[in-house]
This record gives C-alpha cells, structure tokens and sequence, in this order.
C-alpha cells in the first residue's frame, strides 16, 4: 500500500515511514501539491496509487462518496481524528505514535478498501 500524508502531519512522519522501507510521500514535501485545494490531493492520491492519511474527513468524506456515485471506484483514506491524535505545536508526540500506528498496518499486508479509521498502538 502506498500513502500519501496530508500536510496537517509533520513531514518526518513520511520520512520515518520511509526509513522502515514503506512507499510514502507527505504533501509538505511536494511543491505540486503543497497549499493545494482537498480536491487536488485525493485527484493525486487516486492518480498515483495513494491512499490519503487525513484528520480532514469532513471535506474528503464527500469528495469521495462523490466519486462512488459517479460510477468510479471510492478512494481509499485513512482518517485520523484530532482528539485521539493530539498533536504539540511540533508534531512529535502524535506524530510518532502515527508512525507506529501506520507501521503496523503497512506490516500487516493489509489493504484499505474505502476508509479506515486509524486507531493508535499503546
């Protein structure tokens, strides 16, 4: 499964992902996608393979449901809540258990059909 990190998570989170051997990119690291609309980064993420990890379910929930509708497969996200992952001003402490959390789930082999709400690994 490849990802592609939404830029409300700090870029060392594709970075440690990547270091473990995974296929993910973050928006934060890619000037074509960077302060670019929702639309824009699930059209990328269909485009490339990529299946989006957001804490933005309210815009990308719909965009998705809309492309069921128009007859064309529902793309894949992981979504993360702000209340579960709550992030310092850094990033790291939240930053690090997502890491952990995506390991896990990338290790396992698992794929992601529709969406997944990632819970985290304590």
């Amino acid at each position: 499964m490849r990802l592609l990190i939404d830029e409300m998570w700090p870029r060392f989170v594709a970075q440690a992902l990547r270091e473990r051997g995974h296929d993910v990119v973050s928006v934060a690291e890619r000037h074509d996608l960077r302060t670019r609309p929702d639309a824009v980064i699930l059209a990328a993420a269909v485009a490339e393979g990529r299946v989006v990890v957001t804490e933005n379910a309210k815009d990308f929930r719909p965009m998705a449901q809309a492309e069921l509708r128009a007859g064309r497969p529902y793309p894949a996200c992981i979504f993360t809540d702000d209340q579960t992952w709550l992030r310092t001003r850094s990033g790291a402490r939240a930053g690090g258990r997502l890491v952990t959390a995506l390991d896990a789930l990338l290790t396992s082999g698992e794929d992601v059909e529709g969406e997944l709400w990632l819970s985290p690994i304590d």
